[in-house]
C-alpha cells in the first residue's frame, strides 16, 4: 500500500544541527530519493553517493567506483523496502571524500493523498555548508574564518565562497520551488 513518508533529515556531527522535514512517497526510488535529498539540502550533485542500511550499500552500480563493496543499484530499490516503520532510520551519503554523511528517519506514516504535490519540505534549519568545504571539520574552519574579518584568511574564503555564506540561512518557499520544477 502507498503511503506517504515524513522523513527527518540530518547532517551528522554538525552543531548547530542542519536538517530537514520533507514529505515523500513511500514508494520512491532510491536514486529519485538521492535527488529530493540534493535539492532539499541544497547540495551540487557533483559527488558520489550512497544510501546505507544495516550493511548493505545502495548506489550507483559502478565497479570502479564501490571500492570493492557490493553495491546494490538504487533505481532498483523504493524507500518502503528500507524502511518500514516508523522510528526506523537509514544513512544517506554524499560525496566520499567530505563525507558528509545524513542520518534519514522516519518520522510518521501518512495515508496517501493523491492530491498532495510530493515531494514536499515542511521545514528545515540552517544553511547546508558549501560544496568541497573539506568535510565537517572544514566547514568548522570555514565558520572561525568567517565569523572574524581580522583573519589573514578571510577574504582569501569570501574569494572562494564567491561572496558571503550565511549558515543560518534556510529558504523552504525556493526549496520548494526547485522540488516543484524539478519534480512535475
Amino acid at each position: 500500500m502507498k503511503n506517504i513518508y515524513q522523513l527527518k533529515v540530518v547532517l551528522n556531527g554538525v552543531k548547530p544541527p542542519i536538517w530537514r522535514r520533507i514529505l515523500v512517497p513511500s514508494d520512491i526510488e532510491l536514486g529519485s530519493l538521492h535527488l529530493v535529498l540534493q535539492l532539499v539540502m541544497g547540495w551540487t550533485n557533483s559527488h558520489l553517493h550512497q544510501f546505507i542500511s544495516g550493511r548493505t550499500f545502495y548506489g550507483i552500480k559502478d565497479d570502479e567506483f564501490s571500492f570493492g563493496l557490493e553495491v546494490k543499484d538504487e533505481n532498483k530499490y523504493t524507500l518502503n523496502k528500507l524502511l518500514e516503520s516508523e522510528k526506523e532510520t537509514i544513512v544517506y551519503e554524499y560525496d566520499f571524500g567530505d563525507s558528509w554523511e545524513h542520518k534519514i528517519i522516519l518520522e510518521k506514516i501518512l495515508p496517501y493523498e493523491k492530491d498532495k504535490k510530493l515531494p514536499l519540505c515542511i521545514k528545515g534549519k540552517r544553511a547546508c555548508p558549501p560544496e568541497d568545504c573539506g568535510g565537517i571539520w572544514g566547514y568548522q574552519e570555514l565558520l572561525n574564518t568567517l565569523s572574524d574579518p581580522e583573519n589573514p584568511e578571510y577574504e582569501e574564503m569570501l574569494e572562494w565562497l564567491g561572496g558571503g555564506f550565511d549558515p543560518e540561512a534556510f529558504d523552504i518557499a525556493e526549496t520548494n520551488e526547485q522540488l516543484s520544477a524539478y519534480f512535475r
